[in-house]
């Protein structure tokens, strides 16, 4: 079963013809750090994520990536600079798909507020 982004290229590869779809999400989570005096700590954090709907041979596939995690308590230059960096990470995605030929409307992540 494909898990990775790579397995469904390789079904392109051996002649399946792949149909491709993705929804991008903003995930709120709460992360727990060390600070030095002891107990855990919890920060406010969130994962942008790629959730990939392949149809293969009738078969349904999910391959979903992280492509950042960032902090709730960062800067509006931090947060633009963050949404560049999924966004650039992302297109290499949309360009290693495309390039195996499997076609998919591209979406970023501009509309997220972070």
């Amino acid at each position: 079963m494909p898990v990775r982004l790579e397995d469904i290229i390789s079904l392109v590869r051996e002649g399946k013809e792949v149909k491709a779809q993705v929804v991008l999400t903003k995930q709120d989570i709460i992360q727990k750090v060390l600070v030095e005096a002891g107990d855990p700590e919890e920060i406010d954090a969130y994962l942008l994520t790629g959730d990939f709907a392949f149809q293969v041979d009738g078969k349904s596939y999910k391959v979903s990536k992280t492509y950042l995690r960032g902090y709730g308590s960062e800067s509006l230059e931090v947060s633009a600079a963050n949404r560049n960096i999924a966004n650039t990470r992302l297109k290499m995605d949309y360009q290693r798909l495309t390039q195996a030929g499997i076609k998919l409307e591209e979406k970023y992540f501009e509309k997220f507020r972070l």
